[in-house]
């Protein structure tokens, strides 16, 4: 069964949300947390329906930009491998340009020390397959380039001002590792002054993205948990900070920030809107793509507070891009990055990877570091194979990794 993300990978690796699509339809969508006024209620879900969940009644694509009139922060949720995901958020862009509006576009995928990479891409200095390497795309983000290419050509058509939002990956990490009293200066200096990590419906959306059975956090503590939620929020809270600033500093009086980023930090209002309440007084509105099906049968509905515009999507039966089912993080003592969880059914989990192992090679190119690796896996399409090669114990170990969908 393919995997829904409903969380990005978090904390450099270590904080990795999953959940099986039938869990995230029982679970995820029908939560009753967020606005007190709409938890009870719930809206159906169709494909190529929009539904305000305010109003309670579906609207057409013709009519988002007058809903949006008065919104000056806009969060669009997504799951990155879905190309139905990245298409609304096209279609919002463009409809709030067409309608007049000054739109400013924030990206989660890049720290906010790296907004001269986003400024450069506005510019045109560089050609495309340039800009991709020169950025790092693929270490920053990692997600295959072209889910996100007709967005970033759009935006550079119109001009219009990309602003990385994110926080360096290290200072999520070190928030989960050892609590916000203890971060260097240099590491608290990259987040607000101001987290708030106490939040009931937050920590049961955050526990509800997770399948059941979870062997890798299942068995967590409380204090575990909250250290967990406390990164989450930390993360939430910066790319909130950071959208804020830029629409201050750089939009007029009716311009709109709409923030691209994974639908963990969107749904339920818990993650970035919540954070962003905190310092920031203008409209906020939440607009999520939902999938009609699942690979068990229809969504059907979803909680009205999940999002405040929901947007049905066809169902993709596989990602257009197919990627190995592995997560790692690095050893510095090895100089290698370990296998810390290998997804089922994935084609790392039929080639024989283990949790353990360790990378060496993929396809005769050395991989030490994440875009190394996410580099050579851009180049892979479905149907073809892969040598990988792991270290177990004190023996190199050749797989054939094959990417076929089901």
């Amino acid at each position: 069964m393919r995997l829904l993300r409903v969380l990005s990978f978090a904390v450099a690796g270590a904080l990795f949300a999953t959940a099986t699509a039938a869990a995230a339809a029982d679970r995820i969508y029908t939560l009753k947390i967020g606005d007190p006024a709409r938890r009870e209620k719930t809206v159906p879900v169709a494909t190529d329906t929009i539904v305000d969940t305010r109003a309670g009644e579906p609207i057409v694509p013709a009519q988002l930009a007058e809903r949006l009139k008065n919104t000056r922060l806009l969060l669009v949720g997504e799951t990155h491998t879905s190309t139905e995901a990245h298409r609304v958020q096209l279609r919002v862009v463009q409809a709030l340009v067409e309608a007049g509006r000054q739109v400013l576009i924030g990206l989660e995928m890049f720290p906010y020390t790296e907004q001269a990479a986003l400024d450069r891409w506005i510019a045109g200095t560089e050609a495309e397959a340039d800009w991709v390497k020169t950025a790092r795309w693929y270490e920053h983000w990692g997600y295959h380039w072209e889910y996100y290419r007709d967005i970033f050509l759009y935006a550079r058509s119109k001009r219009l001002p990309m602003f990385a939002v994110n926080t360096p990956r290290d200072v999520v990490t070190a928030v989960r590792r050892k609590g916000f009293a203890n971060l260097t200066p240099e590491e608290a200096a990259h987040i607000p002054t101001e987290v708030d990590v106490e939040s009931d419906d937050h920590m049961t959306f955050f526990k509800a993205s997770f399948a059941e059975g979870d062997a890798m956090h299942g068995g967590m503590s409380p204090d575990a948990w909250k250290g967990m939620l406390s990164a989450q929020a930390t993360w939430d809270a910066t790319m909130g900070s950071n959208a804020v600033k830029a629409l201050e500093e750089h939009g007029g009086p009716g311009a709109i920030m709409v923030v691209l980023v994974g639908s963990g930090h969107v749904a339920y209002g818990v993650g970035i809107e919540r954070q962003a309440r905190r310092w920031f007084d203008g409209e906020i509105r939440t607009l999520v793509p939902v999938p009609a099906r699942d690979d068990t049968g229809p969504i059907g509905e979803v909680s009205a507070t999940y999002a405040d515009i929901v947007w049905g999507v066809a169902h993709e039966d596989a990602a257009r891009f197919p990627s190995t089912g592995i997560s790692t993080r690095a050893d510095t003592k090895a100089g290698l990055r370990q296998v810390i969880i290998v997804e089922k059914d994935s084609p790392a989990a039929r080639a024989g990877v283990a949790v353990g192992d360790y990378l060496v090679s993929l396809d005769g190119t050395p991989v030490p570091d994440r875009e190394t690796m996410n580099i050579v896996m851009a180049g892979k399409t479905w149907g073809d194979t892969a040598t990988l090669v792991v270290r177990r114990g004190d023996k190199d170990v050749p797989l054939t990794l094959a990417f076929k969908r089901k």
